[in-house]
């Protein structure tokens, strides 16, 4: 468990700043802002530090202000399936906040992070005297299950290639080149895709072979998107293959 860190007066201005680039807070006054910023906790967290485990008692939700917080649950065969990776501007943990089984998943920091926590209790308490705030939670946790019904379809793709090309051609323009970023590491993109780092290499190398990607360090440079896009709906049998001259 990171170490807390209370915010000086100093640094409320900035914690409001943060809070208001949140979608769960953005719209609330800037007085409403500063009352969330005084009972908000900093925390820093190295690389693969733990934020919580599953089944812990929830002390609050949390916002990412840098870094990324990986969100997982282990299997009875002690394997890890990513559930999402949340990044800068991104909050999670609200679903536990009304959970008498704590949390349902692990969080880990996959790089150095700054998280903010939001304390259950005045978070609560405000809740109940601003119906609006309620109303945004809702809103941001039916947002988290998009994410885990996208997943799911994710995992129904039969290989792994239709899975990676899914993935890229969710993040690029209908047509032209884009550049896409894989994240923090390709180890956490495996997971995500439910592969190892292995497959996922060579995957992007046959990609890359075929002359539809570029991999630049952490960058995926999509030279035509529509080709691109055209390859995913052949391996889901929705297009036919180009005729051969």
């Amino acid at each position: 468990m990171p170490t807390p860190h209370r915010p000086t007066d100093l640094k409320l201005t900035g914690l409001v700043g943060t809070l208001r680039c949140c979608q769960l807070f953005s719209g609330l006054s800037g007085e409403d802002l500063m009352v969330i910023a005084g009972f908000t906790v900093p925390l820093k967290l190295g690389k693969n530090d733990y934020l919580f485990h599953e089944g812990e008692a929830s002390r609050g939700c949390y916002l990412v202000q840098s870094g990324a917080i990986n969100i997982h649950r282990i299997s009875a065969a002690g394997k890890e399936q990513v559930i999402h990776v949340f990044r800068s501007g991104e909050s999670f943990a609200e679903a536990s906040l009304a959970s008498p089984t704590g949390y349902p998943a692990e969080a880990r920091a996959v790089e150095p992070s700054s998280v903010l926590l939001i304390p259950k209790v005045p978070l609560l308490e405000l809740v109940g005297r601003r119906p609006d705030l309620a109303l945004r939670m809702l809103g941001s946790m039916s947002s988290h299950l998009r994410v885990l019904v996208g997943m799911l379809d994710d995992l129904t793709l039969k290989d792994v290639e239709t899975r990676v090309l899914n993935w890229l051609v969710n993040r690029c323009p209908p047509s032209g080149a884009a550049d896409v970023r894989l994240g923090s590491t390709k180890r956490v993109l495996a997971a995500e895709l439910a592969t190892s780092s292995e497959t996922l290499s060579r995957t992007l190398a046959r990609l890359r072979d075929a002359g539809l990607i570029a991999v630049r360090g952490s960058l995926v440079h999509v030279a035509d998107a529509a080709a691109l896009r055209g390859r995913f709906r052949r391996l889901l049998g929705e297009e036919s293959a180009p005729a051969r001259r």
